[in-house]
């Protein structure tokens, strides 16, 4: 066992092969009762030595992948993990944000443990923030974003406390994937964030964040399924289980909902919502303005990024030319794809609009400001139905190659999956550590690195799509028929 002094008061972790851990540290009160859809609020402190051995609960959780019935119980949602090689020195830290559509999503799931990430010479830190309607939903008399602004306090919790853990406070790189590179991307166009990290990793950025004409729609037909408002008056009673199932009964209606526009079309009932004070404006723009120059940015994005959704949905070997075709009108109206069968069309053209342009894009505003961004894709297949879908990078990364529902992807661990995931491994500490990823930033000639059997250092290899998307200004998704700015969003 070994015992740390933190915000809060002492806790106690474990000590094992040189490697300390800590589990379900708050770094911020239960968001119940009187602090219901508030902002987060301080810690109360404690006393004796907390054992920090096992997993805290998540916060409430969408039915998606039978995660509403994982997790312990209790109201303590708001913890920290950490994975250290040890409690004294000066290491660089890694601070993880999961992704989950902004509607699931828990640190303690096994594919997130840090333990082989930490082993290259980093401290890891992995921690819950408020999903769904709980930390996305815009709701009267409550702060929006509230899962961004956990993300926050989990951020000053790091600053304030990591060198107790052995970590610098003056390097952190913050990483995450789907709904946490889309957090990662916010983040970088916060104010409230800025000076908490150093580095940022985006992995496959979602392109979606929302008007708060659209969210606060959405949030009508939350409320509406418990026969409520969204307002804080209304909600703050409902026992906290309840919000997502409604969240849950929303989404599977969501095509029929012609005014929620393209979010309706890909059942995405919560974002990130640009609400002019603490997102005030997109991560795209925010960039370009230089918002985030001084961050050095890693942004990437696997190939085949639709290819998950599409194995899920029972999609492959199945889609007609006129889904096709509704994909490329909804998703792409105005962009001209070439010929292709309609499943490459149909996988094509929504890898490029919800992750692969977008994240590209973030990384190209980054440089556009005089930043500094590293730009990859992963484009190894391990296996046939697959391929380098969504969320293959994950267990690649953090080297947890059989535990997990993550691990599905990759098949049989073979040599090969774990040369990869050793130079993933490798490059994502190595930029923790110095900003240096292993390959040349982005610049004028695109250099991108590929992950593959081989790996290849090149131009952007997704050249068709960049170029087919190259005037494409990344926006707020809109409540379809709303007039702003003297004109009706259509």
């Amino acid at each position: 066992m070994v015992e740390v002094r933190v915000t809060g008061g002492t806790v106690r972790g474990t000590a094992d092969q040189g490697m300390a851990v800590f589990r379900a540290i708050p770094f911020a009160a239960p968001p119940v009762g009187e602090f219901r859809f508030a902002a987060p609020q301080p810690v109360e402190a404690w006393d004796g030595a907390r054992e920090a051995l096992a997993f805290g609960p998540p916060p409430p959780q969408a039915a998606v992948f039978g995660m509403d019935g994982m997790g312990a119980a209790g109201d303590e949602w708001l913890t920290v993990n950490v994975w250290s090689p040890g409690t004294t020195g000066d290491l660089p830290v890694m601070v993880w944000i999961q992704g989950g559509a902004y509607t699931v999503g828990m640190s303690g799931l096994p594919e997130y443990d840090g333990a082989r990430l930490a082993s290259g010479g980093v401290v890891v830190v992995t921690f819950n923030y408020r999903v769904g309607i709980e930390g996305f939903a815009l709701i009267e008399g409550a702060p929006a974003n509230r899962g961004l602004l956990d993300q926050v306090a989990a951020l000053e919790w790091v600053r304030d406390n990591i060198r107790a853990f052995g970590g610098d406070p003056a390097r952190v790189t913050v990483f995450g994937q789907s709904a946490g590179g889309g957090s990662v991307a916010a983040l970088l166009a916060m104010p409230r964030a800025a000076g908490l990290f150093h580095r940022a990793i985006a992995s496959s950025v979602p392109g979606t964040f929302f008007a708060p004409e659209l969210a606060a729609d959405i949030a009508v037909a939350c409320a509406a399924e418990l026969g409520l408002r969204p307002t804080v008056a209304d909600l703050s009673t409902v026992d906290p289980e309840l919000l997502p199932a409604a969240g849950d009964e929303v989404m599977g209606e969501m095509r029929q909902v012609a005014r929620w526009g393209q979010a309706a079309q890909k059942l995405i009932p919560f974002a990130p919502v640009v609400d002019g004070d603490v997102l005030p404006t997109t991560p795209w723009e925010a960039l370009r303005s230089g918002a985030a120059r001084d961050v050095e940015l890693i942004a990437g994005h696997t190939r085949h990024e639709q290819r998950l959704l599409s194995v899920l949905e029972g999609l492959v070997g199945s889609v007609t030319p006129e889904q096709a075709s509704e994909a490329l009108e909804v998703f792409a109206p105005g962009l001209v794809y070439p010929d292709l069968e309609p499943e490459e069309l149909f996988e094509l053209v929504c890898s490029d609009w919800l992750f692969r342009m977008p994240s590209l894009h973030l990384a190209e505003a980054q440089v556009a400001a005089g930043g500094r961004a590293h730009v990859y894709v992963v484009a190894f297949e391990p296996t046939e139905v697959f391929r380098a879908c969504h969320g293959v990078d994950v267990p690649l990364v953090f080297g947890n190659l059989d535990r997990g529902q993550a691990a599905a992807v990759l098949g049989e661990i073979t040599p090969q999956v774990r040369e990869v995931s050793d130079r993933m491994r490798a490059a994502w500490t190595g930029f923790a550590v110095d900003g240096d990823p292993g390959w040349p930033a982005y610049s004028a000639d695109r250099t991108t690195r590929v992950f593959d059997v081989q790996d290849e250092v090149t131009a952007y290899p997704e050249e068709r799509s960049r170029l087919i998307w190259q005037e494409h200004t990344w926006e707020y998704l809109p409540l379809e028929g709303v007039v702003r700015a003297g004109r009706e969003v259509r």
